[in-house]
């Protein structure tokens, strides 16, 4: 049976239930991800690039750009922010509503301490302040997915302030210089979700589920300190980290759990700032990058032909890849803020502020969540290059693409091989292999056992360079065969009869005079004509160093 579903009916403003049977439901919002990231739910390096190189336009030396996000993070909590609701992704529509989600007459709401603590442990670690005292508000807006009529938040006094968070961009010709950035932090406040708008085109109707409404958010409002989409995108990024390493919130984006709109304006520098343009509801990386350089440039190009940037809000195509007109901002909408009559002033304590004999059922310490916090991205990255000796961005690579630290440091745990190899293994080899093939770490056929097992034959000389990576290429075929049984099936171990290689290297030298005669007339290149062509007599099992000595031998005797 299909799933009742709240219905909203047009100019009259009255709540029914309809039943989805079929028809073309989507968002209210534009699209704004592609469909396979949705649906996979994760986040690849692949799919999901940090950074966006671009050509100087026209015009583009005469303007500055200013970009400033706030940036939505559900917290990663079992109930709602003010009700006991379950929060759960994909569950049928409004199956997950209480009375006060549903705004019923006579409900009231109670603060959900897992979100207090989420939002003190995130202000902690973005450097914030954190108020002992915070207010809770209620903005008042009319849609049909915000039952209440009004939201509550933390628009007087929220409850951190004043933070900061550095990100690296990669910059120099192979983005191998990584240029630390910091932006500032205005705010992080406490909020409640709204619901969802589904609109059904063929019925010409608005379903709505509220199973999302009411679910604890953390808005982050970062100063406008950004100038371009690669910034902002490395950024979200960073913290993306920052709160998943917390466990405050799971912020994948393809589940609509982190969500950023951007505010972009240009001017001429030393003038003052140009009319701000709003782009919502960004639920990518890539596209939260694509969309600002995009408007960036329409600024830009509206301004030099005579045109005017309007106060409107924007939302990004991601087909079209390009931002399109929402709805007009010039008329400023009045939120109607006023105190939340039914929430007393929100208070935490520190150390020195504690109440001698205070329940700790009842009171948050503000020391006691700060001794909990737990590595956080940069001082990670700082390990892996002491511990490891990687270079800085190759640290940056293993963090941003989900999962890959975890099997790197795997891999290390079971193999002798050098961390210089194992690195290189696994951010050229096995990274390069989940781009081709588009997955992602947790789908990759090849574990770190194997992997594993693979460098360490290559360390201990028992296959060359080249058979490793044949061996590789076996283990990808999902054959369910390990490293030591495609050698010895497939016969790639080195040749340990240095006779036999001997005998070889000397039919070759006999084979091509002219290689020789080159080689004698003093063109150290020739050389690596004679040992490829040694080494695919052998199938790649002889090795190259081994007959390059023999070769050398035979030609200075």
């Amino acid at each position: 049976m299909a799933a009742p579903m709240l219905r909203w009916v047009g100019r009259g403003r009255r709540w029914t239930f309809a039943r989805v049977d079929g028809g073309s439901c989507h968002r209210r919002e534009a699209p704004t991800g592609s469909t396979s990231n949705r649906i996979r739910g994760r986040s690849s390096v692949a799919q999901q690039p940090l950074y966006t190189t671009q050509k100087p336009r026209k015009g583009e030396h005469k303007w500055a750009a200013v970009v400033g996000l706030e940036i939505h993070a559900q917290i990663s909590s079992n109930s709602k922010l003010f009700s006991g609701s379950q929060v759960r992704f994909s569950a049928p529509p409004n199956s997950l509503v209480s009375f006060f989600d549903a705004s019923l007459p006579g409900t009231l709401p109670v603060l959900n301490r897992r979100c207090v603590e989420a939002a003190v442990m995130t202000g902690l670690a973005l450097n914030c302040h954190i108020n002992k005292k915070s207010l809770f508000d209620r903005k008042h807006y009319f849609y049909a997915d915000l039952p209440a009529g009004y939201q509550i938040t933390q628009q007087r006094l929220p409850i951190a302030v004043n933070g900061s968070l550095t990100y690296g961009v990669c910059a120099g010709k192979k983005q191998s210089q990584v240029i630390p950035k910091t932006v500032r932090i205005k705010q992080i406040q406490l909020e409640q979700d709204s619901g969802k708008s589904l609109h059904d085109d063929l019925r010409s109707q608005t379903l709505i589920d509220l199973n999302r409404a009411g679910v604890g958010l953390l808005e982050v409002v970062l100063e406008p300190d950004l100038s371009c989409g690669e910034e902002a995108a490395t950024a979200v990024r960073e913290l993306q980290l920052i709160l998943q390493a917390l466990g405050t919130s799971q912020a994948n984006m393809a589940e609509g759990q982190l969500r950023v709109d951007a505010n972009i304006s240009v001017h001429h520098p030393g003038e003052p700032l140009g009319v701000r343009t709003e782009v919502k509801n960004l639920n990518s990386i890539r596209f939260l990058a694509k969309a600002i350089d995009y408007e960036i440039q329409r600024q830009i190009n509206e301004l030099e032909n005579g045109g005017e940037i309007l106060n409107e809000t924007r939302s990004f195509h991601y087909q079209l890849g390009c931002t399109m007109s929402m709805r007009d901002k010039e008329g400023k909408q009045d939120y109607r803020f006023m105190p939340e009559p039914n929430l007393p002033p929100l208070v935490l304590y520190d150390a020195t502020s504690l109440p001698a004999g205070a329940d700790p059922q009842q009171v948050i310490n503000i020391d006691q969540i700060r001794e909990t916090l737990p590595e956080l991205p940069s001082v990670t990255r700082e390990r892996l290059v002491q511990q490891y000796g990687m270079l800085l961005e190759h640290s940056f690579t293993l963090l941003n693409e989900v999962g890959l630290l975890e099997f790197f440091q795997n891999v290390m745990k079971e193999t002798r091989a050098e961390p210089k190899k194992v690195t290189s293994w696994v951010l050229n080899t096995f990274l390069g292999y989940l781009k081709q093939q588009n997955l992602a770490v947790s789908e990759s056929p090849v574990t770190p056992s194997a992997l594993a097992e693979l460098l360490d034959m290559l360390d201990s000389r028992t296959i060359s360079s080249a058979a490793a990576k044949q061996v590789f290429e076996e283990l990808w075929k999902r054959e369910g065969k390990t490293p030591g049984q495609i050698v010895s099936e497939k016969q790639l171990e080195l040749m340990e009869d240095r006779g036999a290689l001997e005998q070889l290297c000397h039919s070759m030298m006999e084979a091509h005079p002219q290689v020789v005669m080159d080689l004698k007339k003093g063109n150290p290149r020739a050389i690596n004509k004679l040992i490829g062509l040694v080494r695919k007599a052998t199938q790649s099992r002889a090795d190259p160093a081994m007959i390059k000595e023999i070769l050398e031998k035979k030609l200075s005797s």
